[in-house]
C-alpha cells in the first residue's frame, strides 16, 4: 500500500510537473508567437507596382529607407492594368503604385469601385516613337500608327498626335478621346488600337507608335529615342497623369503607407529620378 502510494505520487507529481512546464512553454511560446507576428504583419508594407520605373523606384529606393523605419516593404510586380487594382481592392495587397490620377478615376467608374490616392509621387511623359518611319512631320500618306486602347491613355495619344500636327480631334473630344474623334486626318493615318504593355514589342510593325512611359522605359528606351513627347511643364500632364500611391478609404490614413508617400516626396526622391531614368521620369511633386 506504501509503495503505490509513493509510486502513484511520484508519477502524478512527474506528470504535473511535465503539464506545467509544457504550459508555461505553450503559454509563453504561444504569445511570444502570436506577439511576434503581430508586430511583423504590421511591419510589412505589401504593395502592387508595375516593373519599370515602379518596382524598381520601390525596391531600389523606398526599401531601404522604409527598413530603417522597421517597415518590410514587399512588392508584387503585375505587368497589366488591371489586376493590381482589383488586389488591392481585395485586400491582397496594401496599396499600388503603378497608374495616374485619370486611369484611377476612369477604373472606379467602370468598376464601380472607390479606390483612393494618398499622394502624387511621379508623372512620365508619353513618347511618340520611330517604328518603319522616323519623321513624324513628313509622315507618309497610309502610315499605321499603334495607340493604346485603354480610355485614358488612348485619349492621351491622340492629343499628343493632335499637338504634333497628324490630326485634328474635334473640340470636345478632351483627354476620353478615340479615333472616332478625328475630324481631319490629311494623310489617311490608319490608327490601331493595342493593349499598352504590347506597343514596344510591335513596334517594328507600325510606322510610329504612341507608348506609355513605364512600357517604353521597361522596353528599354527613353524620351531620348522618342521623335515627339509630351510637354513636362504642362499643368494637364503634372496633374491629370501624375502617378500615384492608391489604396482603400478604410486604409487612406495607414501610418505604413504614410511613410511610403513621405520617403518618396523629397529631393533625395527628386535627385534619384533624374540620375536613373533623366527626363523619363520626373516629380510630381
Amino acid at each position: 500500500m506504501s509503495r503505490n502510494v509513493t509510486r502513484r505520487s511520484l508519477l502524478s507529481a512527474t506528470a504535473l510537473l511535465a503539464t506545467s512546464a509544457l504550459a508555461a512553454c505553450g503559454g509563453n511560446g504561444g504569445s511570444g508567437s502570436d506577439d511576434a507576428a503581430g508586430e511583423e504583419a504590421t511591419a510589412t508594407l505589401t504593395v502592387a507596382a508595375s516593373p519599370s520605373p515602379h518596382a524598381e523606384i520601390l525596391n531600389d529606393f523606398a526599401a531601404p529607407l522604409l527598413a530603417e523605419q522597421g517597415i518590410t516593404l514587399e512588392v508584387k510586380e503585375y505587368t497589366d492594368y488591371i489586376l493590381p487594382n482589383q488586389d488591392t481592392t481585395s485586400g491582397e495587397v496594401d496599396c499600388n503604385y503603378f497608374q495616374h490620377l485619370n486611369y484611377l478615376d476612369n477604373y472606379n467608374e467602370e468598376n464601380g469601385t472607390d479606390l483612393v490616392s494618398v499622394g502624387k509621387i511621379h508623372f512620365e511623359p508619353m513618347g511618340v516613337f520611330a517604328g518603319k518611319s522616323d519623321d513624324l512631320s513628313a509622315i507618309s500618306d497610309g502610315a499605321t500608327i499603334t495607340v493604346p486602347n485603354d480610355a485614358t491613355n488612348e485619349g492621351r495619344a491622340l492629343l499628343l498626335l493632335q499637338d504634333q500636327g497628324v490630326i485634328t480631334l474635334s473640340e470636345d473630344a478632351g483627354i476620353t478621346a478615340t479615333p472616332n474623334d478625328i475630324v481631319d486626318n490629311p494623310h489617311s493615318v490608319e490608327f490601331i488600337e493595342q493593349e499598352a504593355a504590347m506597343l514596344p514589342s510591335t513596334l517594328a510593325d507600325a510606322d510610329f507608335s504612341v507608348i506609355n512611359g513605364n512600357y517604353a522605359i521597361d522596353a528599354g528606351l527613353t524620351l531620348a529615342d522618342a521623335v515627339a513627347q509630351e510637354s513636362a511643364d504642362s499643368d494637364v500632364i503634372k496633374n491629370e497623369y501624375a502617378n500615384v500611391i492608391v489604396t482603400t478609404p478604410d486604409k487612406a490614413e495607414d501610418e505604413k503607407i504614410a511613410a511610403l508617400v513621405a520617403v518618396l516626396t523629397t529631393d533625395d526622391f527628386k535627385a534619384y529620378l533624374e540620375e536613373t531614368f533623366g527626363d523619363s521620369v520626373q516629380a510630381a511633386f
